[in-house]
């Protein structure tokens, strides 16, 4: 799967009932993420808080933290990404949005995957 710049992600899916946090990475191979976004519900410190972030060589970068967090243990959320040259269009569950950097600069990655406590229902590049 390829995501490419002028393409829009969305993944639909619902929170496990006992959901701790859940992860959508995006990057340009197995071991590096551009773009981490994770949602935590009450994990690693953190309770009601999306945590993007981005993982090269190994090394975690800066955090960027989002106040808005319109998620619910055991419901149903839908996550808009587009993918613009320079970053990332992130549209929250609730419409709230908010844009990350593409740290790597490339033009079009070929590794999307969610992790954790989440259930996808529909994966969708348009």
């Amino acid at each position: 799967m390829s995501f490419k710049v002028g393409q829009t992600l969305t993944l639909v899916g619902t929170a496990k009932a006992d959901a701790t946090n859940f992860a959508v990475n995006i990057g340009p191979d197995e071991k590096d993420v551009t773009m981490h976004i994770n949602p935590r519900f009450d994990a690693h410190g953190d309770q009601n808080v999306v945590v993007c972030n981005s993982y090269q060589g190994g090394v975690w970068c800066a955090e960027q933290r989002e106040t808005s967090f319109p998620f619910t243990v055991g419901g149903e959320f839908k996550i808009s990404i587009t993918f613009n040259p320079a970053e990332f269009l992130v549209v929250l569950p609730d419409g709230s949005s908010f844009t990350f950097p593409n740290r790597m600069g490339l033009e079009k990655y070929s590794v999307v995957n969610v992790d954790g406590d989440a259930r996808i229902t529909t994966i969708e590049i348009k």
